[in-house]
């Protein structure tokens, strides 16, 4: 009988799981057996990934959903038979709204699409002046940028949609997705897509025209989904189908387990046998180790091996956001609807957004109640969070009221903190991500995963970890390692 390869995954986020998940299934298509263990320092799996129940109450501490357009996600659900669970965002006729000097403004529908016909729906909201929608409708006039420069996002989007458009609705929507500081974020990384439309069609509308037409036009048997899903009692199902599903296939999952150290040591000719030293002493070798750990704990890991790599990985910032649950009798707040509020940058405020999540999403909350998430923090904007639970509650409940004329007292109050939590792709993200693929890459069998390189949605790390699985088993097979270390060269990285 073949012996069996070892596998450690240190980080027990989404991240870690669905790199051990997809690794015992390209180990069944390779025939390669595999012995897998997980490490998570925490006292839970799943990382941000935490859904709280009181009651009939539902709320995430993280995220409440994942795009349906990145198939990954849907794809690792109905894999784990929570299919039947998946929702989509409850029917309305108002989606969400836009704080602009103090007053809530529709967001007109459709806005991610960029297709002109919904320029109608932008002047009666009264976001953009006339000249501003003048200049927005100009888009597909504005010749391409350089190809090869490295754009931020705010450099794209006023160069393309105008100074207004970006200023009042495109900067809240698209930088607030990563808690982020557009005029820092690299567009390639991202939003990519944006780049490739604006190099294909020479316009981002004429490219979302075109792929528009081309999504219409294939039929599927698929149910219809809306742009962001969840699950029907939260998204921590996932994780508990997940780590029953490795357990069942013989995965150990250990918690409480803290890296301290790796070395690395020759295993045989071309190969190399990693050793983890945990923070009790005790130590776990193996022929593969994947770090899905955020980029500045991997730079501690992998200092020793390659300063070159513990630099790069230090050049990735985080950013620290909080978020703020509460409930509120209905009645006090009846004339709420649609999903929530954005604030733009320019409103100077402290929330930067919320969710009326009980109106967006069924089975959150008893029906004389309105649960609200509501977010603080970001690049910029991280100082409220020095702020201890009662006074952060006060300050978003000030708001809730100035905004939205909410001014019952919650029912239920939850605050969760996530410091370092979001990765902030700066302008020059990839070129460094190249840096340290080749740092990396002397060592087949270590391989970096997580929300810190690729994409920071839940598809985005369920795909990279399907990415990691493949590269450690073709390491471990040999096939591709011969190949990286004569690319990388035998010197120190």
């Amino acid at each position: 009988m073949t012996r069996p390869r070892t596998v450690v995954i240190v980080g027990g986020g989404i991240s870690g799981l669905a790199t051990a998940y997809s690794l015992l299934d390209e180990s069944a298509k390779s025939g390669m057996p595999i012995r897998c263990t997980i490490l998570d320092s925490g006292s839970l799996w799943g990382g941000k990934i935490v859904t709280h129940r009181v009651g009939e109450i539902v709320t995430e501490a993280g995220p409440d959903s994942f795009l349906s357009q990145k198939q990954a996600g849907l794809d690792l659900c109905l894999k784990l038979g929570l299919a039947d669970q998946l929702i989509n965002t409850n029917a309305t006729s108002k989606k969400a709204c836009v704080l602009r000097k103090g007053r809530l403004h529709d967001l007109p529908e459709g806005l991610l699409s960029f297709v002109p016909k919904q320029f109608g729906s932008f002047l009666q909201s009264g976001l953009l002046s006339w000249t501003g929608l003048a200049r927005m409708g100009l888009e597909c006039a504005v010749p391409p940028g350089p190809s090869t420069d490295d754009e931020s996002l705010a450099d794209f989007l006023r160069r393309r949609f105008g100074t207004q458009a970006f200023e009042r609705v495109l900067e809240p929507l698209m930088a607030g997705i990563y808690a982020g500081d557009a005029e820092q974020m690299s567009l390639r990384a991202t939003f990519p897509r944006f780049f490739e439309l604006e190099q294909q069609y020479g316009s981002v509308v004429r490219g979302m025209m075109a792929a528009k037409k081309a999504a219409s036009s294939v039929s599927s048997d698929a149910p219809k989904r809306t742009m962001f899903v969840s699950l029907k009692n939260g998204l921590a199902d996932l994780v508990t189908a997940l780590t029953q599903r490795l357990t069942q296939q013989g995965v150990e999952l250990h918690l409480g387990a803290q890296a301290e150290s790796l070395r690395v040591r020759s295993h045989e000719i071309g190969r190399w046998m990693y050793d983890l030293i945990l923070q009790d002493g005790s130590a776990l070798s193996a022929e593969a180790i994947v770090l899905a750990t955020p980029a500045y704990v991997s730079a501690e890991l992998l200092r020793p091996l390659t300063p070159i790599a513990g630099g790069l990985l230090d050049m990735i910032p985080y950013a620290s956001t909080a978020t703020i649950g509460m409930t509120f009798p209905r009645a006090a707040a009846s004339a709420i609807e649609g999903f929530g509020f954005i604030v733009p940058r320019t409103e100077q405020r402290d929330l930067i957004a919320a969710t009326w999540t009980s109106l967006k999403w069924p089975h959150r909350a008893p029906a004389d109640q309105l649960l609200a998430r509501c977010y603080v923090g970001g690049v910029g904007r991280e100082d409220i969070l020095r702020l201890d639970d009662d006074a952060l509650t006060i300050k978003v409940r000030t708001e809730l009221a100035a905004v939205c004329g909410i001014h019952a007292e919650p029912s239920y109050t939850e605050v969760n903190r996530w410091w370092k939590a979001m990765p902030q792709y700066t302008i020059g993200h990839l070129d460094r991500l190249a840096q340290l693929d080749a740092a990396v890459s002397r060592y087949p069998g270590l391989v970096l995963t997580g929300a810190g390189y690729r994409g920071v949605g839940i598809p985005d790390c369920i795909r990279d970890g399907v990415v990691a699985a493949k590269r450690i088993v073709q390491d471990l097979s040999g096939e591709t390692g011969h190949a990286r270390r004569a690319q990388a060269g035998m010197g120190s990285a």
